[in-house]
């Protein structure tokens, strides 16, 4: 199981996604949820306390992973293959354009 920490603006914890033998997870923090100005990271998630379940990585995750040579790069750097969305997108969405950044995240770090 690999888990990412989902953060607004570098700082807030908005959420976490986890990809598993099931698929995609994606669960908003409630203490997010319970804050008056929250925004959705995608308006494709909206807020909700539901878990979000997908087979395929959500869209808005898999926008945020660089293309063309950029992603040549990448993969070249860290080993990765292309298919292994996640894997990019823990590698290299940390510090994306917008609001919304990616953090791999320890399972013994897991709230």
């Amino acid at each position: 199981m690999r888990k990412a920490i989902i953060k607004m603006y570098g700082q807030e914890v908005a959420g976490w996604l986890t990809q598993d033998d099931k698929g995609y997870h994606f669960e908003y923090a409630k203490a997010y949820l319970n804050k008056s100005d929250a925004r959705p990271v995608s308006l494709t998630l909206p807020l909700q306390e539901a878990v979000y379940t997908s087979n395929v990585l959500f869209p808005f995750f898999d926008g945020l992973i660089p293309e063309g040579w950029l992603l040549d790069i990448a993969e070249k750097n860290w080993k990765l293959h292309p298919r292994d969305r996640m894997g990019l997108l823990l590698a290299c969405c940390k510090d994306c354009i917008g609001a919304v950044s990616v953090e791999a995240l320890q399972t013994a770090e897991t709230p």
